[in-house]
């Protein structure tokens, strides 16, 4: 339930979609597509169904010793609770999605999953009081329906199916809302954790890498100490009955979490590295030097004024010494020598489209965002004036981005 930006490798050049990270496409699947509230898309992920099954399945075994005269109606009942939930769930993620729009951060999506939901927030709060209150906003409207639910308990009658409905929102908004106030990353508590180190320290790093540590602490905790709460008498047998659990079950539940916890911690630190690092792809610094040639230029021409000029690129252009296109670099390694000198740039070039014009000023995830958003193999670099600064290939960004994060932190 807590949100999270995930990082990878960028292609821009590929045009096949990434499951995560600057290079991934607008379009996400991840599941069914439930609707767009807000305008950001929200998926139910197939494990979703595995869990509702399991919650109607439990949650039935507890009506049958409530209200047993329900009889087989009991997992209709159920399987109500099971979409009630994941409704304060959304509701939940909702409250991040919000907020995050409200501070103009792009969500890419909202995922229902296995163990809750997940807000994909592509960029990063700018101060770190945005970010306190971006990871605050979904546990606060987690004990907010908790609260509703509490009060809706006065206006039914006790022992009846309503009243037992809203005991359980009531308890699982509550739990959701504890669960996610725990001070490690990804849940929203370490946000919030983060959030406080950051202003304390004046930098993100800082405040991420003790999140993240504190998460997998938190996790370590997780694996340990649930199964030894529940061995050691911390679960009431009534309590134990509710959920069928016994010491495997406890083990298991808590190994997943404890999972998903590392993981997350591990991600969060990632994702951090990653955003020092982008403000190091910089276009005008990657960009190599072009010639301009016209379209009937022999390409072993225009390649000897590329190597007279110490430039690395081709740029066919019209008569006034307007961009037409990029000749491509794999166009021009598949040309043997012997017939260089009969074919002409203009066969091996690809004409410019607007969203292949790229400032010479670009750079980090602005930089990223515009290849992603046109994907190719090469791109026509140009200053504020339009004049012609160079060529920049994708490759060459993929390998900076690369060499970028394999540096130590700093």
């Amino acid at each position: 339930m807590a949100d999270t930006d995930n990082g990878g490798r960028p292609q821009p050049g590929s045009g096949e979609p990434a499951k995560s990270g600057p290079s991934r496409p607008r379009e996400s699947g991840g599941g069914i597509l439930m609707g767009r509230p807000f305008g950001v898309p929200v998926y139910v992920a197939p494990s979703w169904f595995v869990v509702a099954a399991l919650i109607t399945w439990v949650f039935g075994g507890q009506l049958d010793r409530v209200l047993p005269e329900l009889g087989g109606v009991r997992y209709l009942v159920s399987l109500f609770f099971a979409v009630a939930f994941y409704a304060s769930v959304l509701v939940h993620e909702l409250a991040h999605t919000v907020a995050a729009l409200r501070f103009r951060l792009p969500v890419r999506r909202i995922q229902l999953q296995f163990f809750g939901g997940v807000s994909e927030i592509e960029k990063e709060s700018e101060t770190p009081g945005r970010e306190f209150v971006l990871a605050f906003v979904g546990p606060l409207l987690s004990l907010v329906l908790a609260g509703l639910f509490y009060l809706g308990l006065y206006a039914v009658e006790p022992g009846t199916v309503p009243a037992v409905l809203l005991a359980g929102l009531m308890i699982s908004n509550l739990i959701v809302a504890v669960f996610n106030l725990l001070p490690g990353l990804p849940l929203d508590g370490g946000r919030m954790l983060r959030a406080v180190i950051w202003k304390i320290s004046g930098r993100p790093m800082t405040g991420t890498v003790a999140a993240a540590w504190t998460g997998r602490a938190l996790a370590v905790a997780v694996l340990i100490g649930m199964p030894l709460l529940s061995y050691a008498g911390g679960f009431t047998d009534e309590q134990r009955d509710f959920g069928g659990m016994d010491s495997i079950t406890d083990a298991l539940l808590a190994a997943i979490l404890a999972a998903i916890i590392w993981t997350g911690a591990g991600n969060s630190l990632r994702m951090a590295r990653l955003r020092e690092r982008l403000p190091e792809l910089s276009a005008r610094a990657l960009t190599r030097r072009a010639v301009p040639v016209t379209a009937d230029t022999p390409l072993s021409e225009g390649l000897r004024r590329a190597n007279e000029s110490g430039a690395r690129a081709l740029v066919v252009v019209d008569g006034q010494g307007d961009p037409l296109a990029i000749v491509r670099e794999s166009a021009i390694a598949g040309v043997p020598g012997h017939r260089r000198p009969w074919v002409a740039v203009s066969a091996l070039a690809q004409d410019l489209t607007e969203g292949m014009r790229v400032s010479a000023e670009l750079a980090g995830e602005e930089l990223l965002e515009q290849l992603r958003t046109t994907p190719a193999t090469e791109y026509l670099v140009v200053e504020e004036s339009g004049e012609i600064y160079g060529v920049l290939s994708a490759a060459d960004v993929e390998r900076a981005f690369v060499a970028a994060m394999a540096k130590p932190a700093g």
